[in-house]
């Protein structure tokens, strides 16, 4: 499915299951020592995906912990994003040389939870969501290409962005277009992305050129 959104140099990497047996390095094995089981397996299969995708790039096997609010800290040279939700776990990863980031955000394909799409929606982007065709959960395809906006944001500017200051257009045929309200100067204004809904899962995906 990853392979539809990106295109070289970006690596890809994804599975629906959980494999048994990826091994993690020790200081992973730290961070997740108290978390049940379902916490377990996403934060080791995804990492599995990490890895797999970094030998894509010829990057041998190494620790990827989170960093500042989370963001995992990849080796130095690479940029990558990572996701998973039920039934996915994905990653994407390119050299620094060729990208400046990636935003890359799995969900299930069914609505938002009431109340949750006028938590993350401006007035405009709320609009537009229950005016849209029906066939494809806009309010949760919103959420998430919000959600790959600010993994693509956070790296660059090490700050913060609330779902209200990035303001999202969501085309049918597949793309997005992200402002960003709230960029300082020599902070990017803006992204475009692109989606797709297939087998049950909303993808959302950025990749910006170096």
């Amino acid at each position: 499915m990853l392979a539809a959104l990106f295109a070289a140099p970006v690596v890809t990497a994804e599975t629906r299951t959980d494999p048994p047996g990826p091994a993690l390095f020790p200081a992973e094995e730290a961070v997740i020592a108290r978390s049940v089981d379902k916490r377990r397996r996403e934060f080791t299969t995804v990492r599995h995906c990490a890895r797999t995708a970094l030998a894509g790039l010829g990057v041998p096997p190494a620790p990827i912990l989170p960093g500042l609010r989370g963001a995992p800290i990849w080796p130095p040279g690479v940029v990558g994003s990572m996701t998973h939700c039920a039934g996915f776990r994905g990653c994407a990863v390119a050299h620094a040389g060729d990208l400046r980031t990636i935003g890359l955000d799995a969900e299930p394909a069914d609505p938002l939870p009431d109340g949750v799409l006028e938590a993350i929606a401006l007035p405009a982007e709320r609009d537009a969501v229950l005016a849209a065709a029906p066939g494809v959960p806009w309010d949760r395809l919103l959420f998430s290409a919000k959600e790959s906006v600010y993994k693509a944001w956070f790296p660059l500017t090490h700050r913060f962005l609330e779902f209200s200051e990035a303001h999202v257009e969501l085309d049918p045929a597949g793309t997005f277009t992200a402002t960003v309200l709230t960029a300082h100067a020599g902070e990017p204004a803006g992204f475009t992305g692109r989606w797709l809904c297939r087998d049950g899962l909303l993808i959302t995906a950025i990749a910006v050129p170096a």
